[in-house]
Parts: structure tokens; C-alpha cells; sequence
């Protein structure tokens, strides 16, 4: 290998929250990023290759902490990847907040690793009437330090020309950070550290001259409760349109394409030289799956680039101290307001959203509560079934389910704090305000690439397997049958039948409705569909033909009580798993154990209230 493209030691970025280390991953690595795990953890990390003349260097963006003494996962992470890896740590600091970014510094001179230092928000400091020497800062640390701008790229050959320099904190001796340690002893370094800290900044730092800022005046606006809340809930409503009116439109089209003249074109090649089994395996198997995934690809995108934006602009913070009181209801800060209002529109990007939450266990605790938000899929379900329950009034039941959607947000939250997460407590909320900037396009869009191409490859995965399940139960014909075109005859319409009884209790124990509802793990979607298909009505040229079966079917099934087993069926649509892209989303940022857990949970719940309304609403003269 020649010395052009000899691979270096690997660069470790580790800095505070919005201290610009992720936009500076970005502007390093470009495109040449992936979204992986921390081995053993469900902690999200962005691995990537930074090419220059001479240079190629893997860098991995650790999360972002204020501390290396280890109380989350997060904080997990950083500690191991300093202590087990030959690396180099490009420590970002802060100017704009040098001596809060100077302490992890010196966490950091602890543990040994080889330092190079690279000073972000050099222009706000100056706004602010603070101006960092670099050189002096050098000298004091003994260590290379690069003024950089991650949203430009200025500052990035002279931070790889650094590299090579990289050394170690002068004042600062090493230890490991990473033992537990006495807690006398434990005491004594970190008051060491602060000594240290305030060292430095005394000598880097002349007292300010206390100025008004632009951040200062904008903030005397949005953070004011009379304008900054309608400013929140415009905003909110924002993000909901972009997951439903705007991206409605290209995941149509695109399922459109896929379904249609790209299905055909691959069915009619495949069938001039293979078995029908196999088209029908790769067509409506393997193409159908790869739709799916393909249809939330621009939701995805959208709702990436628009929490990107939201969050480098500086409002995220904003966002969370405003919607903080309403959010501990739950047991949450405001911070998981995002996702909540997002599962609204659709849950899977809701559940990317949870990526904004600071600790593991506030994005496990809000990725859990996510699929009981009522998605816009499953509206088509309460269309249909409100007609059946109550056809004088559908848009005030219809409007129930959405009610009924928050209530089950708010008991799962009260629940979840009872039993598993008693343990989490509900502290302050202690925001760091970032100073407002201008987001900049071109590491937002590196970022959107790198998350969008994750759920891709691994929620994919899934998505992909399942579909090939359905449509292998579907081909299979049922045990004493032939096969034919009605679901009825198939493996799958068996197993619909066979498990249809454990509904009786609610009041819908029909094969015709439980393979819809199989159907609606794939896509809620789906279920109206394959009502109208099991049924043979055109549910666009007969809605009402659909209504009157599926109401016809409940009579019989619920003993004369249909607008109970209706009611008890929409129940039941809610609260079960939203679809397997859902399941594929959790399983990757929470790992198989969690999600099998939260499917069964879901299930469990779904099933307990549809039964309780059933067989209340039977009461009901």
C-alpha cells in the first residue's frame, strides 16, 4: 500500500451536546459515513473514512457528553471507546462555552489518549465579546489546537496537518477514569480538574464586557410563554404536515411505480424463463418488500432533514424547554414532544425522531409509547369501521380514536414509570441554550444520507423478510385444499381461521377480519383492502357494499352487538403493532429483546381493551 493511501490511526471526536462535533463529522467524512451500534448497546454512532493528500483516516463521532464519569449508556460508550481504542482524540470545544468544554478535556487528558484540539464557535464568542488566542491556548495545553468551522469546512487541512502532533495535556496526569474508584478519591480529582479548568480559563479568558446578543433578543421573543407557544405549535404543526400532505404525495407515487410498471416489467422478464413460483416470489415477495422500504424512504429523508434543521438552527432547545411542563406528565422532558406529535403522521420516522433525546433510556421510554400514537395509516380503518358503528356521527368517532390514542400515551407513560422505568426519575430539565445559527446544507444532507441509508439497509432487512413470509402463507395452499385465488384457500387464510376464536371475546372472531388484520402488520393500510378482497367488492366503486359485509359479518359474530364489535375492532386497530417497518425501526434502535417485548405489549393491550369495550358496549341497549 502506498504512503498516499496508507490508512492512519483512526480519529475519536468527543465533545459536548451542539458543541458542533457531529456537522464537523459531516464536513469530515462527506458521504463516506454509515449510522452503526456500540457493540453490545442500542447507542447510535456515525463511523466514517476521512480522505485527504497522503491522509485516509477512519473517524467515529462518539455521543455527545459533559462528562466521562459514566451514568448512561451514552456516557458508556465514550468512556470505553477512549480507554479500548489506539486512537486520536480531536476534542471539540466550545469557545462560546470554553470552560464547560475544558473540563471534559481534562476528563479526557486522564485517560492517556494521544490530544488534538479543535475550538468551534470562535464568531459567537466574539459576538459575545470573548476573544480565544489559539496560540496561547496551545502553549498552556501542549497540545495542537485548530480553530475550525464545521458548518464551512474552514480550519480542516490545518486540523489534519495536527494530527500527526497530537499529544498530551500538559497539567493534567492520567488515570483511569473508567474505575470505580473511592468516592474520597473520586472527590479529589474532579476538584483537581476544576482547579485546573479555572486555570486555564483565567488565563485565556479577560472578563467580557456583557453585550446583548442577536441570540439575546430573539430569545426575549420565543421564549416569552405568550409568543414563544404558538410559535412551538406552529412549528409542530409544521413537522406534522411535512410526515403527511408533503411527503404523502411522493410515497404514493412511489408505491405507484413499484406496484404498477415496475412490477409488471419484472413479472413479464422473470416469466420467459422461470417458474411461476419463483415470479411470484421475487414480484410479490422480494419487489414488494423493497416497495415498501422504498415508500418510506422520502418520508424518512424529510423528516431527518427537518429535525436537522431544527436542531442546528439552535430551536430544538427552545422546543424542549417550552413543551417541558406538559411532557412530565408522561414522566419525559420536553425534548420527546418531537417524536410524540411526529407518530401522529407516521410512526417510523417518529421513531428515528427519538435520535434528539439526550439519554438511552428517554429514547427507550418514548419508542415505546411511539406506536400508540394514531398514525395517519390508520385512518383509512376508522373511515371504514365508523360507518358501521355509528354512520350518523363517523367524524366524531373517528375523532374519539385520536382522544383515545393520547389517553393511551399518557396510561402506557404512567405505567411504564410504575414498573419497568421506576428507577428513571423525572429530574430538571438543565438545557444548554445554543446560540442561533444558520443551518448549514451540505453536512445536514451527509447526515440525512447516512440515517436514511441505515434504515434501509437494516430495517430493510426486515421488512423485506416479512413480505416474503406473506406471500409465501398466501401461495401455500391450506391443509385439505387445493389452492385457488381466495386467501380463504391459502396457508394463511388457515391460520386467520384457526386463530380467529381468541377474538370472540371481543366480539370479531372471523377469518375475514383476522387476515385483515394480519395483513395490517405488513401496512395498516392494507386493511381495508384485504377486507374488500376477501370480501370480492370494489371498495372504491362500492364503499358502502364493504360497509354492509363487514357489518353483516360483526352481527354474527358478536350475537347482534355489531356497533360494539365494531367499536371494539377500531379499538383494537389502535393500539396493536402499526406495521412491520414499525417493528423494523425498533428492532434497530432498540434491539430485538425491546422490540419483542413492545410487540407483545402491544398485542396484549390492544386485545384487553377491545374486549372491555365490547363487552361493555353490549350493555348498551
Amino acid at each position: 500500500m502506498s504512503s498516499a493511501t496508507t490508512r492512519l490511526a483512526a480519529v475519536l471526536l468527543v465533545g459536548n451536546p451542539n458543541a458542533g462535533k457531529s456537522t464537523l463529522f459531516s464536513r469530515m467524512t462527506g458521504t463516506r459515513a454509515r449510522v452503526v451500534n456500540a457493540p453490545g448497546t442500542t447507542v447510535e454512532m456515525q463511523r466514517g473514512v476521512w480522505r485527504r493528500p497522503g491522509m485516509v483516516r477512519d473517524v467515529l463521532d462518539l455521543p455527545g457528553t459533559y462528562s466521562l464519569i459514566a451514568r448512561s449508556p451514552d456516557e458508556d460508550v465514550v468512556v470505553d471507546a477512549l480507554a479500548d481504542r489506539d486512537a486520536i482524540a480531536v476534542v471539540v470545544l466550545d469557545a462560546a462555552a470554553l470552560s464547560r468544554s475544558l473540563y471534559l478535556l481534562a476528563q479526557v487528558a486522564r485517560t492517556g489518549r494521544p490530544v488534538v484540539v479543535a475550538v468551534t464557535m470562535l464568531d459567537v464568542a466574539r459576538e459575545h465579546g470573548t476573544a480565544v488566542d489559539l496560540d496561547v491556548m496551545a502553549d498552556l495545553l501542549g497540545v495542537p489546537v485548530v480553530g475550525v468551522d464545521p458548518r464551512t469546512g474552514a480550519g480542516l487541512a490545518e486540523l489534519a496537518e495536527a494530527l500527526p502532533g497530537a499529544g498530551h495535556v500538559r497539567g493534567v496526569a492520567a488515570s483511569d477514569v473508567s474505575g470505580d474508584g473511592e468516592l474520597t478519591a473520586r472527590l479529589a480529582e474532579a476538584q483537581e480538574l476544576f482547579g485546573w479548568v479555572e486555570q486555564i480559563g483565567a488565563s485565556l479568558l479577560p472578563q467580557p464586557t456583557p453585550r446583548v446578543t442577536r441570540t439575546d433578543r430573539v430569545d426575549r421573543v420565543l421564549l416569552n410563554p405568550w409568543i414563544g407557544l404558538p410559535v412551538f405549535l406552529l412549528v409542530l404543526w409544521a413537522l406534522f404536515e411535512l410526515t403527511t400532505s408533503v411527503a404523502g404525495p411522493v410515497i404514493d407515487l412511489v408505491s405507484r411505480v413499484v406496484t404498477g410498471p415496475v412490477a409488471t416489467v419484472a413479472a413479464s422478464w422473470l416469466g420467459g424463463f422461470t417458474p411461476d413460483w419463483v415470479v411470484g416470489l421475487l414480484v410479490d415477495g422480494v419487489l414488494v418488500g423493497l416497495g415498501v422500504v422504498a415508500t418510506f424512504l422520502p418520508v424518512m429523508a424529510i423528516t431527518y432533514l427537518a429535525l436537522a434543521v431544527i436542531e442546528d438552527s439552535g430551536y430544538l432547545a427552545r422546543a424542549a424547554y417550552l413543551a417541558d411542563h406538559a411532557m412530565r406528565v408522561v414522566g419525559l422532558d420536553g425534548r420527546a414532544i418531537l417524536p410524540l406529535v411526529l407518530g401522529f403522521g407516521c410512526n417510523v420516522p417518529a421513531l428515528a425522531a427519538t435520535r434528539t433525546l439526550p439519554g438511552i433510556k428517554h429514547r427507550l421510554f418514548t419508542a415505546l409509547l411511539v406506536p400508540w400514537t394514531s398514525c395517519t395509516a390508520r385512518l383509512t380503518v376508522y373511515v371504514v369501521l365508523a360507518e358501521v358503528v355509528l354512520p350518523q356521527h363517523a367524524g366524531l368517532v373517528v375523532f374519539g380514536m385520536y382522544v383515545l390514542s393520547v389517553a393511551l400515551v399518557l396510561v402506557g407513560g404512567a405505567a411504564l414509570r410504575l414498573t419497568t422505568f421506576r428507577e428513571m426519575r423525572a429530574e430538571p430539565l438543565v438545557l444548554v441554550l445554543p446560540p442561533y445559527q444558520r443551518p448549514r446544507l451540505r453536512p445536514m444532507l451527509a447526515t440525512v444520507w447516512a440515517r436514511v441509508w441505515a434504515f434501509a439497509t437494516g430495517a430493510g432487512k426486515v421488512v423485506v423478510a416479512a413480505l416474503v413470509i406473506v406471500w409465501a402463507l398466501l401461495a401455500i395452499p391450506a391443509p385439505g385444499h387445493q389452492g385457488g385465488d381466495s386467501p380463504q384457500d391459502s396457508l394463511y387464510g388457515w391460520a386467520a381461521e384457526s386463530v380467529a376464536p381468541v377474538f370472540g371475546p371481543a366480539g370479531f372472531d372471523d377469518w375475514h377480519v383476522v387476515s385483515a388484520l394480519a395483513g395490517g402488520f405488513v401496512a395498516k393500510e392494507v386493511v381495508v383492502g384485504q377486507l374488500a378482497q376477501s370480501y370480492a367488492v370494489d371498495a372504491q366503486a362500492e364503499p358502502r357494499g364493504l360497509v354492509s359485509a363487514i357489518e353483516s359479518t360483526l352481527d354474527a359474530t358478536s350475537g347482534g352487538h355489531p356497533q360494539a364489535a365494531g367499536l371494539a375492532l377500531m379499538v383494537f386497530v389502535l393500539g396493536y403493532t402499526p406495521c412491520v417497518a414499525t417493528i423494523a425501526e425498533q428492532r434497530r434502535i432498540l434491539g430485538t429483546r425491546w422490540t419483542v417485548v413492545a410487540v407483545g405489549v402491544q398485542l396484549v393491550a390492544a386485545w384487553t381493551l377491545a374486549v372491555v369495550v365490547f363487552q361493555l358496549g353490549r350493555l348498551v341497549p
